[in-house]
C-alpha cells in the first residue's frame, strides 16, 4: 500500500500507547510497538498480524533505543510516525519528592524521549519525511498542586517540541506535542503513577486532598482513550499538523483559565513589565 505508514510507538503495553497501536493497525498501517516489561495483549495481536512488531525497550537506556530503531528499519524499511508516549507520573508536593524519585521520572519522561528521538530522526531526515508526536499532558500547559514535578517534565516536552517543529520543518518533518487531559486509562491506579514516599503533614489540606481526588476519579475520567487514538491517526494524516494539540474539554478549560490569569497579571503589572528596558531602547 503506497500510503501505508510505519509507526514507532513507545509505552505501548497499555493506555494511550496500546490504543494508538491498535488504531494504527485498524487504519491499515504497520507499527513497531515498544514495551518496557511484560508484552501481554500486544503479543496476541502480533501473533495474528504481520503488520505489528513488538520490542522490549527501556527508553532510559540510550543504546537500547538505537538498537530498537535499527530493528524497526530492518523490519519495515522506514519510520513515518514516531509517538513518544512512554512515561509515568509522580504525585507529590514539590518539597516531598526525593532526588531519586524525580530523576527516575526525568530519565523516562524527558531524557528517554530524547534518546528515542535522536535514534529515529536520522532515518526521517534521510527520507526528508516524518512526523514526531510527543505525548505531553494538560500538566504541560498548566501545572497544579501535587503535579508540579510531573508537570515540569511535560513543560520540558512543550519547549522541546516547539523548537523541533521549527528545526525540522525545512527538512520535511513535522513535530507536534499532544496535551491530553484526564482520560479513562489506568494512569491513576498505580500502573503509571507513583506517589511520594515522603509525606509531609503540612500539605494534608492541599496535596493530600489531591491524592484523595486522584484515587476517587480513577477510571471515572471524562476522556475516551479510543477517541484520543482516533485523533492521533487524524493528526498523523494531516498535511498541515499543528504544533500543539490539546485533547479534552478539561485541557481546553485549563489552558484558557491560565491564559486569562496571565492576562490579568500583565494588566496589573504592565508598568513594571515594560519599564525594565534600557532608556535608549525605542518604544
Amino acid at each position: 500500500m503506497e500510503n501505508q505508514k510505519v509507526w514507532f510507538i513507545t509505552g505501548a503495553s497499555r493506555g494511550f500507547g496500546l490504543e494508538i497501536t491498535k488504531a494504527a493497525l485498524i487504519a491499515g498501517d504497520k507499527g513497531v510497538a515498544t514495551v518496557r516489561g511484560q508484552i501481554n495483549e500486544l503479543t496476541e495481536i502480533a501473533a495474528d498480524n504481520k503488520n505489528l512488531h513488538v520490542l522490549t525497550l527501556d527508553v532510559a537506556n540510550e543504546a537500547a533505543t538505537k538498537t530498537a530503531a535499527e530493528a524497526a528499519i530492518e523490519k519495515f524499511g522506514k519510520i513515518d510516525v514516531l509517538v513518544n508516549n512512554a512515561g509515568f507520573g509522580l504525585l507529590s508536593a514539590i518539597e516531598e519528592g526525593t532526588d531519586m524519585e524525580i530523576r527516575k521520572m526525568y530519565d523516562t519522561n524527558v531524557f528517554g524521549l530524547l534518546h528515542v528521538t535522536r535514534a529515529i530522526l536520522p532515518y526521517m531526515r534521510a527520507r526528508k519525511s516524518g512526523h514526531v508526536i510527543n505525548i505531553s499532558s494538560v500538566g504541560g500547559l498548566a501545572s497544579a498542586l501535587g503535579w508540579g514535578l510531573y508537570a515540569s517534565t511535560k513543560f520540558a516536552l512543550e519547549g522541546i517540541t516547539e523548537a523541533m517543529a521549527d528545526e525540522l520543518k525545512a527538512l520535511g518533518i513535522f513535530a507536534t506535542v499532544v496535551e491530553p487531559g484526564y482520560f479513562r486509562t489506568n494512569f491513576l491506579d498505580g500502573s503509571s503513577l507513583t506517589r511520594a514516599g515522603n509525606i509531609i503533614d503540612d500539605y494534608a489540606g492541599t496535596v493530600g486532598q489531591m491524592r484523595e481526588f486522584a484515587t476517587q476519579v480513577s477510571y471515572k475520567q471524562p476522556g475516551d482513550p479510543v477517541k484520543l487514538a482516533a485523533a492521533i491517526i487524524k493528526l498523523a494524516a494531516s498535511e498541515n499538523p499543528p504544533v500543539h494539540l490539546p485533547l479534552g474539554r478539561d485541557t481546553l478549560a485549563a489552558y484558557r483559565a491560565k491564559t486569562a490569569a496571565m492576562e490579568n497579571d500583565i494588566a496589573s503589572w504592565e508598568t513594571v513589565v515594560v519599564n525594565t528596558d534600557h532608556d535608549d531602547v525605542a518604544i
